[in-house]
């Protein structure tokens, strides 16, 4: 099963559960003679019928019924229900729904607290009751029926092993006799201090660590499982690093535990224990919240102040030749490039003799006019569009062009580590240190913001983007560059 196949199968299981839930707490209202308002409609349609029908009292609160129904979704949403969790196993989801539903059954009941709908607390049990069944048991049901097809080799994750030694040997003994946890073991990488070997129990040997950024490209690996004899550190760290930031997830075995205390996630589903890196520390309403945030102020900002836009589009227009806009290529989240937007700031031959040049505090190639946008940080304004397709966050590392990322990474270790998160027009970096952008040591100047951006990504939280936001003003209020 797909992920696109399996979140459209939780909607619509949560769909169902929602309206079952709503539905049957309807009738208990009904049944109670608790609907005032559908008895008075009933009697203006039906003067010589007493008693109104439930489908009767069904149709008129149908919109009711579609709203309550559009909330729970966009609370489970919110929770981060829809996102892929593998790992899980049915009690922990059953344990997360009711967490959900009682705090959504609480927001209900203070929401209709002042309201004519008059709630005794044996209805709220009931429905809260009703809710954590249906949706909970719709869950089960579909995490079965995946379950089921896991056994069947359907949708399991392919999967490399890093270590041929008896370790890895083992590893894969215990997936292939657990296939309900979905891993498709497809090869092994070899560590550098293991014996060569060409195959393990009808596997191939796939490479060597170094091959693993290759390995997974041509294999289309989703998931990483280290499996070496040694516990060390800086190993387990050259292994993540020669993933190069691809979209993977890496799990380790138990007995490694100790090298990365406090990032890793202890699962035992069926079997096999393994500890899953957790390279997103962030909770999933957290995430929720950040993106609301990007298209929020996205949105006001595109809006609000879109006479000024407008004039300085035409300033742009009448004082120099070119195109309003400057697009440039840079590399986003998992290493995927987008297009970044501004407004232009420099001549548009300004990289047609040297190629890529890295930007510098006084640089020649700026017009006049986008001196002064740049010192008022206006040519950054059309990277709201950015925020609004998904491409960059409002905080985040700021993002480079492939051409100085394919130098850092290969100067710079774990430098592809920053593309773990959506690169951002607000950076920790820049908020915490102007960096001498005339300096001619590239690489330093790199390598000193990836302390920082790995700080951020390591620290992520709504807390700091904030702190971030807050620093960012003061840092623009005291004239200092945050490039």
């Amino acid at each position: 099963m797909s992920r696109l196949q399996r979140i459209a199968l939780l909607v619509l299981s949560d769909i169902a559960a929602v309206n079952l839930a709503s539905v049957l707490f309807l009738w208990m209202k009904f049944a109670g003679g608790g609907l005032e308002t559908v008895q008075q409609s009933w009697n203006r349609l039906y003067p010589e019928v007493t008693e109104p029908t439930f489908w009767y009292a069904l149709g008129y609160y149908s919109d009711v019924l579609l709203l309550i129904g559009g909330c729970w979704l966009l609370l489970f949403l919110f929770f981060g229900f829809y996102r892929p969790s593998p790992s899980s196993s049915r009690f922990d989801e059953i344990f997360e729904v009711v967490k959900v539903v009682t705090l959504g059954v609480l927001l209900a009941f203070v929401a209709t607290f002042d309201s004519e709908v008059r709630l005794t607390r044996l209805l709220i049990f009931f429905y809260w009751l009703g809710m954590v069944c249906t949706v909970a048991g719709g869950r089960v049901v579909v995490r079965s029926f995946e379950r089921q097809l896991l056994l069947r080799g359907m949708g399991r994750r392919r999967t490399v092993i890093v270590g041929v030694d008896q370790r890895g040997t083992r590893l894969l003994h215990d997936l292939r006799s657990s296939p309900a946890q979905g891993y498709e073991v497809v090869g092994f990488v070899r560590a550098h201090d293991e014996q060569e070997r060409d195959e393990i129990d009808g596997l191939p040997v796939l490479g060597v660590e170094e091959d693993l950024g290759r390995v997974i490209a041509a294999e289309r690996i989703e998931v990483v499982l280290i499996a070496l004899q040694s516990n060390s550190h800086e190993e387990v760290m050259q292994i993540i690093a020669a993933a190069e930031g691809q979209p993977v997830s890496f799990s380790i075995t138990p007995d490694l535990y100790d090298i990365v205390t406090g990032h890793v996630r202890t699962t035992q589903i069926h079997g096999v224990p393994l500890m899953e890196l957790m390279p997103e520390l962030m909770p999933a309403w957290q995430q929720t919240v950040k993106r609301l945030v990007d298209v929020v102020v996205a949105i006001a900002v595109l809006v609000g102040l879109a006479p000024l836009w407008v004039l300085i589009a035409l300033v742009i227009k009448l004082t120099s030749h070119g195109p309003i806009f400057f697009r440039q290529e840079r590399v986003g989240e998992d290493g995927k490039p987008f297009m970044m937007l501004k407004f232009r700031s420099m001549r548009i031959d300004a990289e047609e003799k040297t190629g890529p040049v890295w930007v510098k505090g006084e640089d020649p190639r700026v017009t006049t006019i986008g001196k002064i946008l740049r010192m008022l940080h206006l040519d950054e304004i059309p990277q709201c569009f950015n925020f609004l397709r998904g491409d960059m966050s409002l905080v985040g590392p700021r993002p480079e062009r492939p051409f100085f990322v394919e130098q850092f990474k290969k100067q710079i270790p774990f430098y592809s580590r920053r593309f773990n998160v959506k690169p951002g027009l607000l950076g920790w970096a820049q908020s915490k240190h102007e960096f001498d952008l005339n300096s001619k040591d590239v690489v330093g100047i790199a390598r000193e913001r990836l302390e920082y951006d790995l700080y951020y990504i390591e620290n992520i939280s709504l807390k700091l983007d904030f702190k971030i936001m807050l620093l960012t003003v003061w840092f623009v209020l005291a004239g200092k560059s945050t490039r």
